[in-house]
């Protein structure tokens, strides 16, 4: 499959996030206005971003599930136009989703639940395999580790495994923080991105980090309680963070800013 080259500005790849939902926790979904969704989807690119992720289902704590149907209704024509613009991934756990997606032009499965592996390998793309637990209703009650550095990596592994071993390309493992993760063990898994980076990097593998104005930044070291719009500051701060630690792909919802610092850190090197 001919594919466009990433397009990078700096030390990591910056993905924007295009939702093409009602429900986004972050408030920047576009429900079924398609023409919005690929107006934002144009100005991610414009802005420097590597690439797009595209979903048409929240994967928010608490999010209601959506059939395969009304996920297809919103996404494919938002694929098909972005990817004549620069690479799209999909985000969606659906086999059939993934597959219309590529027909439509995606370069890229993003994989929520770490089980498609075998089918990005099948289609030939890249694949980015996350570790969660349950489902959006059910993940925050499913929150005890023994070591969750240790776990999440042996999980992300075992799914970029198994995409590498089926044929897939450019692949990443993500944490998913803040999927069955407490605050506390959230922040130990940013800690701890130098850590996870190089076990992935050992087998050829990048580490894609997805904090962007997730819930955990806006609690606050001090208790204070800071809403999702006032989170831009802490979210730039953890991606400089990461990219700064090794981390290959940062998933985010301010796409300027981020392609913006991602240029100084890359000018001035990494630590």
């Amino acid at each position: 499959m001919a594919r466009q080259p990433f397009h990078r500005v700096g030390p990591a790849l910056v993905m924007g996030v295009c939702n093409v939902t009602p429900d986004s926790f972050s408030g920047d979904g576009h429900g079924r206005d398609h023409l919005a969704a690929i107006a934002h989807g144009k100005k991610l690119f414009e802005s420097g971003c590597s690439f797009v992720d595209v979903g048409g289902v929240s994967t928010r704590p608490g999010a209601a599930s959506v059939d395969e149907g009304a996920e297809l209704e919103r996404v494919i024509e938002v694929v098909q136009a972005l990817s004549a613009i620069g690479r799209v991934s999909i985000d969606t756990t659906s086999s059939e989703v993934a597959r219309r997606a590529v027909e439509a032009g995606a370069t890229m499965l993003n994989d929520v639940s770490g089980n498609l592996g075998e089918l990005a390998g099948e289609l030939g793309i890249g694949y980015i395999g996350m570790h969660s637990r349950g489902t959006p209703e059910t993940m925050q009650s499913l929150t005890e580790y023994d070591d969750v550095v240790a776990e999440v990596t042996a999980s992300i592994l075992a799914s970029c495994r198994r995409a590498a071993d089926s044929g897939a390309t450019d692949i990443y493992g993500d944490p998913g923080i803040g999927f069955a993760k407490t605050f506390s063990q959230n922040r130990v898994l940013l800690r701890a991105t130098s850590i996870i980076a190089a076990d992935l990097a050992r087998e050829g593998f990048g580490l894609l980090i997805g904090v962007s104005k997730k819930g955990f930044l806006g609690e606050g070291l001090q208790g204070r309680q800071y809403p999702i719009g006032e989170r831009s500051e802490q979210s730039l701060a953890a991606a400089v963070w990461a990219m700064a630690n090794g981390a290959a792909i940062l998933r985010v919802h301010d796409g300027i800013d981020t392609v913006r610092a991602a240029v100084l850190v890359g000018e001035i090197g990494t630590v």
